[in-house]
């Protein structure tokens, strides 16, 4: 992807990176993202909470799953199709909601559930972005979910809750990780507030965007992030900087659950289940899916990699709801993995952020392109023809993971 090369046109006229078949992996779509984009925004796509130890360890433990695979098996093609609340789609992934996209690209949010729409899987909205619910879901062919925040207050988020069921949304993803906003130390040392409230004047930060005037021009000519258009309070809406200490304000409890249910009409997400208590007290809820995260190790550092803990949560549902994995996806394999343990799909989040950040759309749709060869691939080394085949029998996982299931 080479920023300035002829493509479609993004606001303003400037030209849009074009895909590279060169970038074969996630990592050279991250390498191309953080060569577009300024330190703060690709730091705030890349980085995680405090010490970062939890983000290396949702991608390194995948390690220590090993797979079992079946030789002599022919499988000229694989079928990646299944089913997620019902939904058909052509991928055993969905789009992870990840706040203020617009801060990686014009028009993120749009942009990446057009792309997701295209390859025929599912696109999550973020409360946090700079998109309208509404623009959002005109953008994609796709299913598209909207994931709900309560920043504002009840009143608030039934506006946003009404205004997603008229839109076409047809999953409620509530997160439940984010009692505060998580300490991600590269932040505040790169201005990320300063940057979405353009305030220019902050010299220390100023470099960062001069450095990279195509990318700069592009956010400015574009005009997001001003404020949340999906968080509309008595006065319009929110403004970005009022985001933390409204988070902390809000907290979702088990106790909303009722109304939200009530206000709502039809399948609830529950993200950010770690442990097999909230596991069943989710399902006690009513959640038809769960989503095994740390938050993409954003909030709590110090946490088990999720995909160590998914054997705890598929052992405490007992098949009662439909479970997803988010954390540390960079690869096709990570995937089968999962889905092997007993994820019936997985959400990936930076691995498409860092193609939106490298080249638009056609960075995000060749993220799920990679991932989608990936999964083929790996398939059929293991001798399993779709994924509805896959299970336990396919991974070696470490008994210490085990070790505390019921038997």
């Amino acid at each position: 992807m080479r920023a300035g090369t002829a493509g479609s046109r993004i606001p303003g006229g400037m030209p849009q990176p074009v895909a590279s078949p060169h970038a074969v992996t996630i990592e050279d779509l991250r390498l191309l993202a953080k060569r577009r984009l300024p330190r703060m925004a690709f730091d705030y796509i890349d980085g995680g909470a405090e010490r970062e130890w939890t983000l290396r360890e949702n991608c390194r433990a995948f390690e220590d799953v090993l797979f079992r695979p079946r030789s002599a098996v022919a499988t000229p093609a694989c079928s990646l199709h299944t089913t997620i609340l019902g939904s058909a789609i052509d991928l055993p992934f969905v789009l992870a909601p990840v706040g203020s996209s617009r801060m990686f690209y014009p028009r993120g949010e749009e942009v990446a559930a057009g792309a997701a729409g295209k390859a025929g899987t599912i696109y999550t909205l973020s409360t946090l972005s700079g998109c309208t619910l509404e623009d959002v879901k005109a953008a994609t062919t796709g299913v598209a979910w909207y994931q709900l925040y309560l920043v504002g207050g009840r009143d608030v988020a039934h506006g946003a809750i009404a205004r997603a069921k008229a839109a076409g949304y047809k999953a409620l993803v509530v997160t439940i990780d984010t009692p505060v906003a998580g300490m991600r130390e590269r932040d505040p040392r790169n201005g990320v507030k300063e940057l979405i409230a353009r305030n220019l004047s902050t010299v220390p930060f100023l470099g960062q965007m001069l450095s990279r005037p195509a990318w700069l021009y592009g956010f400015f000519r574009d005009g997001g992030l001003m404020n949340f258009p999906n968080i509309v309070l008595k006065d319009g809406p929110m403004g970005y900087a009022d985001v933390g200490a409204a988070l902390e304000q809000s907290m979702v409890s088990w106790d909303d659950f009722r109304w939200i249910r009530d206000a709502w009409g039809g399948p609830v997400v529950v993200k950010g289940v770690h442990t097999a208590d909230d596991a069943r007290r989710a399902v006690g809820e009513g959640a038809e899916a769960i989503v095994v995260s740390n938050h993409g190790a954003r909030q709590l550092d110090g946490v088990a990699a999720t995909i160590r803990v998914l054997p705890e949560v598929v052992a405490a549902v007992k098949g009662q709801t439909e479970i997803l994995l988010d954390g540390g996806i960079r690869r096709g394999s990570d995937i089968v993995k999962a889905l092997c343990m007993g994820a019936r799909a997985v959400l990936v989040g930076r691995a498409y952020a860092y193609g939106l950040g490298a080249a638009g759309e056609a960075g995000v749709s060749r993220a799920i392109e990679i991932l989608r060869a990936d999964v083929i691939r790996t398939m059929k080394l293991l001798g399993c023809a779709a994924v509805a085949g896959l299970d336990g029998s396919f991974v070696d996982v470490p008994a210490e993971w085990t070790a505390r299931l019921p038997r």
